[in-house]
């Protein structure tokens, strides 16, 4: 890999960021509905007070000056302060993410593994029963909203058979406290939801690239080699069957700070899903465009960390 392929992807990086910050801000700007009106009708403040508040928050300002005011504090560093609760924005983020970080990672991981080993079975067997019965399971929970399975799921083990907490983080505290059992007690419906709902798409990609791989030619000059099948789908298809099944896991993981927001408002999870829904109930412009950009950033550094790792992986990909 050269450093002009790894420059360019760079390059490429910056300017997709540049355009998701730009869009970022003018998008909350142009969502019906004033934030400040509506913190007004919520403390009946005066036409004065309403006046100050817009000064506070430089809504006042044209909108190219509200720009480069925004750009200028992103890039120092200061997001600024909800406008709901005056708390600062940063902190707001932080004490989120790590209750996000342990749902959508755990729940990524243990579905990209049962995806993958799935998938590479049934692409290797194809037109076998398990290959037949994975893929309409697959197809099953890739269709299935995450909501709806959230919901069903809390009502059969959290409601019905009683065995998981209905929601929360912990039995002590919303946003932390509690043992690791009890968390992890509180984490299980949750990450179930998720793995469910992600596994399929995992299962889908690496059958369809362990069906492409196993036609090719050196599968079967290994296999007149004289090499068993399983040591050829171990040693040959599987490394090269899991190239397209990387990039997907590595841009699954940039997902993880933008969070789960269907599945963590159904579970009461209190991580950035949970922290954006909110912030679009009430129109907290500096809360949203926040998330959205720290999300946006994890998904374009995920993006760039595949590119590359594509590229350690299969060198004919400098040549796109």
């Amino acid at each position: 890999m050269t450093l002009k392929y790894i420059a360019r992807k760079a390059g490429w990086a910056l300017l997709t960021l540049w355009f998701i910050l730009s869009v970022n801000f003018f998008l909350f700007r142009i969502m019906p509905g004033d934030p400040v009106a509506l913190l007004a009708r919520s403390q009946r403040l005066s036409p004065e007070a309403l006046d100050r508040q817009r000064q506070l928050f430089g809504l006042d300002q044209p909108l190219p000056q509200q720009y480069l005011t925004y750009l200028r504090e992103t890039f120092s560093g200061n997001l600024g302060v909800s406008i709901l609760s005056g708390t600062d924005v940063v902190s707001m983020v932080a004490a989120r993410m790590w209750p996000t970080i342990l749902l959508v990672g755990i729940g990524t991981l243990i579905a990209a593994a049962i995806g993958v080993l799935l998938g590479m079975r049934a692409g290797w067997r194809r037109g076998g029963g398990v290959d037949n019965g994975s893929m309409y399971s697959s197809l099953l929970l890739y269709s299935t909203p995450e909501g709806w399975l959230g919901m069903m799921l809390l009502i059969l083990f959290a409601g019905a058979l009683g065995w998981f907490p209905a929601g929360g983080y912990s039995s002590t505290e919303s946003g932390g406290g509690g043992g690791t059992g009890d968390v992890a007690s509180h984490l299980a419906l949750p990450v179930l939801t998720l793995a469910l709902g992600y596994v399929g798409q995992f299962f889908i990609v690496m059958r369809a690239s362990m069906i492409d791989v196993k036609s090719q030619d050196y599968i079967r000059l290994a296999r007149a080699k004289g090499l068993t099948d399983p040591a050829v789908r171990r040693h040959h298809a599987a490394p090269n069957a899991l190239l397209p099944t990387i990039t997907l896991i590595v841009l699954s993981f940039g997902f993880v700070l933008g969070g789960a927001i269907v599945i963590e408002t159904v579970f009461s999870w209190p991580g950035l899903g949970l922290l954006t829904y909110q912030a679009i109930q009430t129109l907290d412009y500096p809360v949203l465009q926040a998330v959205f950009l720290l999300s946006s950033a994890a998904v374009i550094v995920a993006n760039l960390i595949a590119d590359i790792a594509y590229g350690l992986l299969d060198p004919r990909i400098e040549q796109v």
